[in-house]
């Protein structure tokens, strides 16, 4: 592999942690509605599996309040089940066409635990970012045996990587932080 090549797959593969580490923290609870709390549930329909966000439009008309709108009147028992089984601690409200959910107010224990959930989402991010560094160096390293890459090209390319690993490793940081305070100032 060419330093570019192992570049491209190392930025590759470490956009796709930091993108999996931002689903992630989507689905954690802070005092404010969010769909992205139930947008990820899966719902058992039409004998499969599907995401609620497939079956339905959400949103957030209120501040404490997520409002679920299924396209088809159907499957509202079959949401109510999943929202109830997905173990969220929200309570669904079904008028028959619509399902309500009330996020109540985070107590200062839920927000600790919230927090102590996204510094240990960062850390496998940042772990994983970590490994991706590993692989590359292990690359160059063989690029260098294979003759495809000097010395010194071997050593540049590592050397770019470790850039790549920083600049993920502070938007991982970067993205904590900002759902920590989102989770504390609610």
């Amino acid at each position: 592999m060419t330093s570019d090549e192992i570049l491209m797959d190392a930025e590759e593969r470490m956009e796709k942690a930091v993108s999996v580490l931002t689903n992630n923290l989507a689905g954690i609870r802070t005092g404010r509605a969010n769909p992205g709390l139930v947008d990820s549930l899966k719902v058992e329909v039409y004998g499969s599996f599907t995401p609620l966000k497939q079956l339905a439009s959400i949103g957030t008309p209120e501040p404490q309040q997520i409002l679920i709108r299924p396209y088809d009147a159907g499957t509202i028992k079959e949401i109510e089940k999943a929202i109830v089984a997905g173990d969220l601690g929200l309570n669904p409200q079904n008028d028959g066409r619509v399902i309500r959910l009330n996020v109540p107010p985070l107590s200062t224990e839920v927000r600790k635990k919230m927090v102590s959930r996204i510094k240990e989402l960062s850390e496998e991010a940042k772990v994983s970012i970590r490994n991706i560094r590993r692989d590359a160096n292990k690359a160059a390293d063989q690029s260098e045996k294979d003759n495809v890459l000097t010395e010194d090209d071997r050593d540049r390319c590592k050397e770019q990587v470790q850039e790549l690993t920083k600049k993920f490793e502070a938007s991982v940081n970067e993205s904590a932080k900002v759902r920590e305070a989102e989770v504390l100032e609610a």
